[in-house]
């Protein structure tokens, strides 16, 4: 196997493996066999086992990057939210495994949490506090609502969506067919609670 390609399915073993059972569940042994290689290849691609964990962190976590480029495009608040649930499902369609890091390292934090993940969630969190800031101001979102907390409670509404999928499933579709439609109630929802009267 070439290097490159070793390298590259080192990363693939690692996601399904993490997701699955998290950083500590996995050994360096599994990760080697799954990946078709010996031991070492991690150690020469990665350092580590560790090493291999924050890549894939690194890997899964660098599609919150794209929240620079929606604000360039999207100057009006009430858009922008639209722009961020539009984005939020895609983002949860494209990474499967993306939820799993993402809640795992939330509620079980690895030593990889503050330098990979918080910047990421903090950094989506404060544009979506400072585009709230802005509806306010122009009037367009009640001036009695905090932004940082209208913005946890916006992201956390649209990823408790895709958290839930097989406790609600019975409840709402959850096809990707559906997602506009979807985007447009979550829209609805949110700014109707915000919106001036």
């Amino acid at each position: 196997m070439e290097k490159t390609d070793c390298r590259s399915k080192l990363l693939e073993v690692g996601t399904k493996l993490f997701a699955e059972r998290g950083l500590n569940g996995v050994s360096i042994r599994e990760l080697s066999q799954a990946a078709g290689t010996s031991i070492s290849m991690i150690s020469y691609h990665f350092g580590s086992k560790e090493g291999l964990y924050s890549a894939v962190l690194e890997q899964q976590f660098a599609c919150f990057a794209e929240i620079h480029e929606i604000r360039q495009r999207v100057a009006n608040p009430q858009q922008m939210i639209e722009e961020y649930l539009r984005w939020t499902f895609q983002r949860h369609r494209n990474n499967a495994y993306l939820l799993r890091f993402y809640t795992s390292e939330l509620t079980n934090p690895t030593m990889f949490f503050a330098k990979i993940v918080m910047p990421v969630i903090d950094e989506v969190i404060r544009t979506l506090a400072t585009v709230i800031e802005e509806g306010i101001q122009l009037k367009q979102f009640r001036a009695d609502i905090h932004p940082t907390n209208a913005a946890l409670a916006l992201a956390g509404m649209v990823n408790y969506f895709f958290l839930s999928v097989h406790a609600t499933e019975g409840l709402i579709s959850h096809s990707p067919d559906q997602d506009e439609i979807l985007i447009q109630q979550y829209l609805a929802i949110f700014t109707n609670g915000v919106a001036t009267p």
